[in-house]
Formats: C-alpha cells, structure tokens, sequence
C-alpha cells in the first residue's frame, strides 16, 4: 500500500471516530437542560479560548476595528466572543427547542423576547406572496433567525456550510431539518439552486459576513476587504426585496430577533442593482449590528487579508 493511500485510509478511520464522538457528544447534550449547558460552555471557553491561536487573530481584529479601545477593553470583548462561541455549540445540540415564542408555558419566562416591530415584518414578508433575500451574520446565535422563520410559518431556504466530517454533517442537518426551511448546501451549484427557490416565491437566507477571497471589495470598520456577493447577484437576476436579520443574546439565555425593513439597493446608469454598491450597503448594516454588540460577533477568523 503506498504511503497516500495509507493517509487517506488513516484519515477516513480519524473521520469516522471524530464524527462517532461528536455525534455522541451532542446527543449527551440533548440529555442536559439548555441552560446548565450554555451556561457550563460560555464558561469553559472564556478560560480555554485565551490559549487558542484564534485568540491572537481575534485581538488583531478588534485592535484594528477598535483603534480607540484599551487592552483591556479588547480583552474584555474576547472574552465575551469565547462565552458566546461556547453558548452557541452548547445551543446547537438544542436548536430545535429554543424558539418558545408561542409555546411557553403560562407565568414562565419566555426564551425569546418580544419584538413588535420584527413580528410585523416577519408576517408581512410571511404574507406578501413575494420572494425576498435575507442575509444575516454571525451574531449571538444567529441559527435561531432559521428556526423563526420556519416558526412563523415563512417559505424559507436556508444556505448553510456543511461539517467536513460525514456523521457530524448528518447530525447536524437532521437537528435542523425539523425546525428549519429547506436547506441547501454551499457547493458550485447553490447559486442555481437559490436562484430557483427564489423564482419559487421562497425567501432565501444566508450569512454575509466572512471573507470571500472571489468576492467583491468592501469597506468595513474603514478597512478594504471582500465579501460574498451572492446575495447581490441573486437580487440582479431577480428583482426583489431585500431585509437583514439578527439576534441579540441578553442575560438569562435570552433573546431577541430584529429584522430590518427593506434596504434600498445601489443602482447602476441603467437602473439595474448594482453588485459591489449593494454588498457595500449590506456590509455596512453589518458593522452597525456589530458595534452595538461586538462581543457577539464572531472576531476568530481573517476578516481582513492582504491580497
């Protein structure tokens, strides 16, 4: 056997006893109240997150976003990415239980807090009989904006980036599956099968906020980088609204969806939806959402890169 069939070999058997523990891991989970478990994961990982290289590129991220803010502020605001970070893998394994809007009990606190102004638009995109593109990003637990959708009854389709590890991957999607829209995942044919969901009438959500190394350039916290113009380009091809969408984590392992009206897009001369102005305008509804909360955006990976 020659030495690169025997990695190959040596890395599906890693594979398949990674993803035979995980798979256990999360349903060990579902035995223990969500609470105790966000809780005992936030902790754990503000005192191992310190130690993890991710640390160092999140602390180079915040000095850059935050030119103004101390040390001490920055670490401050690490810590409270770890804690969040912990919370959403422990909320993971619960996903299809955390959207208790309409189903709490009397006299007991509900999970999701109470947004007028975001139930309106929700039913309206709900109602409307048209399409619509949200896009949305990595803030407190931002899988739950998938699970109110699909709550409130909205013909969603979710693009979601599937685990690398097979097991994992299929636990994962079975969890969601229940409690989501159709979900596609990211491959080179997304993009059509989007593009047909949304000729479909469905409402196509999906998160803008990581670097795209094909994507347009973007200006964000005053910095160029690029970013993921798909949910532009399936605006070109298909007029229709546009809305963001996100969570905020309060205390108590509570939270609370907002969604945006309908952004208006930037325009080309001939009045088709400009690509790079739209994700410009995307990008910096983004930034707002981030700097009301920073220690809940997700500040681990290169948002920045040089070319």
């Amino acid at each position: 056997m020659s030495g690169q069939r025997l990695s190959r070999r040596l890395r599906r058997v890693g594979d398949a006893v990674a993803g035979f523990i995980a798979v256990g891991v999360i349903r060990a989970m579902r035995l223990i109240n969500v609470d105790v478990m966000s809780n005992f994961a936030g902790w754990l990982m503000r005192r191992i997150g310190p130690w993890l290289p991710e640390h160092r590129v999140g602390r180079a991220n915040l000095v850059a976003a935050f030119p103004e803010k101390s040390p001490a502020e920055i670490e401050t605001i690490l810590r409270g990415v770890w804690d969040n970070l912990g919370r959403v893998g422990a909320e993971l394994a619960h996903i299809d239980r955390l959207w208790d809007y309409h189903s709490a009990k009397p006299g007991q606190p509900r999970r999701i807090l109470d947004s007028d102004e975001s139930e309106r638009i929700i039913e309206k995109l709900r109602d409307d009989g048209k399409p619509a593109l949200i896009f949305a990003a990595h803030l407190a637990n931002w899988e739950i904006a998938a699970v109110a959708a699909h709550s409130y009854g909205v013909n969603s389709t979710v693009l979601y980036r599937r685990p690398n590890i097979k097991a994992l991957s299929d636990e994962v999607v079975r969890l969601r599956r229940g409690c989501m829209g159709t979900l596609v995942h990211t491959s080179m044919d997304a993009p059509t099968k989007l593009l047909d969901a949304i000729q479909a009438g469905s409402h196509i959500a999906l998160l803008v906020d990581q670097y795209n190394v094909q994507g347009v350039d973007v200006n964000f916290f005053g910095r160029r980088t690029k970013a993921n113009p798909l949910v532009a380009r399936l605006a070109r091809n298909i007029e229709c609204p546009i809305h963001g969408v996100r969570v905020v984590r309060f205390p108590g392992n509570r939270f609370q969806l907002r969604l945006t009206e309908a952004i208006e897009p930037a325009r080309d001369a001939d009045g088709r939806i400009d690509v790079a102005g739209t994700m410009q305008i995307i990008t910096s509804v983004v930034e707002g959402w981030v700097r009301e909360h920073p220690e809940q955006w997700l500040w681990l990976h290169r948002r920045w890169r040089d070319d």
